[in-house]
This record gives C-alpha cells, sequence and structure tokens, in this order.
C-alpha cells in the first residue's frame, strides 16, 4: 500500500473526504517527525513503538565497483511492533 491508498482508505472507513484524510495523515507524518527529532520515542500501545537512534560513522564498499568510501554517521528510525500486531499478524486460523 502506498499513501495515496492509504488516503483512500482512511477517507473511505472514517466517512471523510481524501482532502481530510490526506490532512490527517500529513498531520501524524509531522508528529512523528517531531517526537523523533526530539528523540522522543512515539508510542502506539499495543500496536509499536518509532524510536530514533544514532548510527556511526563507518567503512564500507561500492558494492558495483568495490571501491572502499565511508559511510557519515547519521540519525535514523526504528520501529518496534508492539504485542497485539504481532498476534494479528502471527494469528493461526483454528
Amino acid at each position: 500500500m502506498v499513501k495515496r491508498e492509504l488516503i483512500k482508505e482512511i477517507s473511505e472507513r472514517m466517512s471523510i473526504t481524501q482532502v481530510e484524510a490526506k490532512q490527517f495523515v500529513k498531520v501524524f507524518q509531522d508528529i512523528l517527525t517531531e517526537e523523533l527529532q526530539q528523540n522522543r520515542p512515539l508510542e502506539l500501545q499495543g500496536f509499536g513503538t518509532f524510536t530514533s537512534w544514532k548510527q556511526i560513522g563507518r567503512a564500507a564498499r561500492n558494492p558495483k565497483t568495490g571501491v572502499p568510501c565511508w559511510i557519515e554517521p547519521r540519525v535514523s528510525a526504528k520501529f518496534r511492533p508492539g504485542k497485539f500486531l504481532l498476534e494479528a499478524l502471527n494469528k493461526v486460523d483454528k
């Protein structure tokens, strides 16, 4: 599913316009970004937790050319799924 499809699905399920659904998605993205920039996790209980983490700089190699290069340190994001999401994903039909 891509963002456009997500907006359409939210619009249909919540009986709101696609413009309103698009605004909802944008606000969620903005809040998530702001929290992670402040190094604060965003927890959606039962669904999962988004956190930021610092990757250290490291030596690497270009896979196409084999030329050594340096990857600069950067901040990245992680998602850790929650209990209910994992249970839903691993639900076995009986």
